[in-house]
């Protein structure tokens, strides 16, 4: 079984938590992803660097370009994560813009993810249409769940569309607007939360785009399976390095 769908049975709250690759420097990948998990992280999403991110806000982005003057490559990134499952358990999930996947070849980047032992993939530029006609068979042949995002604008006959689709948990956006812009949530978004629970789905959710504190996580999380904390944790990174991960953690639960 696949260890997002394992997760995802345990009776919590998920909390996943975001970086750019790369970032603060090159090397500190791994020691994140393993700091991350020691403490009490449930699953990770790996950014996989690129220069046009249509969805990141200005904190991702930065990390994001910063990680590319390192010299972050998707290669790199898979050196790096090679011996990974060595360490670490937990989920492990790749997020990232479809471009570089298509340049590696989207096979031979499906075969390494399995290789290396990540779980899933999100891709935002990635439609699920697309994904469905052209792409569906080879991330089924190597065990990978994809992770489509919805957002307060989607319709329930789209949301119930990607929910027959998916095999693993939906990415529930919390407002239209960029990762990092908001602080809190307003009564749109506690209808917006109401609204999609009401569909029971056969997919759980995850909230993402929003969470910042241990208020907006449970706040996040009352109707939904968990939250995703991006842009709050790479500030963190800025300010404190990588060696306060435990501070961090410990403030959210």
């Amino acid at each position: 079984m696949n260890r997002i769908t394992q997760k995802l049975q345990e009776d919590k709250k998920i909390l996943s938590i975001y970086f750019s690759a790369g970032y603060p420097n090159l090397n500190d990948t791994v020691q994140i992803i393993q700091d991350l998990e020691k403490n009490g992280v449930d699953l990770i999403e790996i950014g996989l660097p690129f220069s046009d991110p249509l969805a990141d806000g200005p904190t991702i982005q930065a990390s994001s370009t910063q990680a590319l003057h390192n010299g972050m490559t998707t290669q790199i990134l898979f050196d790096q994560l090679k011996n990974i499952r060595e360490s670490v358990k937990i989920p492990l999930i790749i997020m990232g813009y479809f471009n570089p996947m298509l340049q590696y070849g989207v096979e031979a980047f499906c075969q390494k993810c399995a290789e290396i032992g990540i779980d899933g993939l999100i891709i935002p530029d990635l439609p699920v249409d697309v994904y469905a006609d052209e792409y569906k068979a080879i991330f089924e042949k190597y065990g990978l769940i994809n992770v489509f995002l919805i957002t307060p604008q989607t319709s329930d006959e789209r949301i119930r569309f990607i929910d027959s689709v998916s095999n693993g948990f939906i990415y529930m956006v919390s407002s239209a607007s960029v990762t990092g812009s908001q602080s809190g949530f307003g009564g749109v978004q506690e209808s917006y939360f109401e609204r999609i629970a009401n569909l029971n789905l056969k997919n759980p959710q995850i909230v993402g785009f929003g969470i910042s504190n241990k208020e907006t996580f449970n706040q996040a999380t009352k109707y939904a399976k968990g939250a995703i904390i991006g842009s709050a944790f790479i500030k963190h990174l800025s300010e404190k390095g990588s060696g306060k991960i435990e501070e961090f953690v410990g403030e959210i639960r």
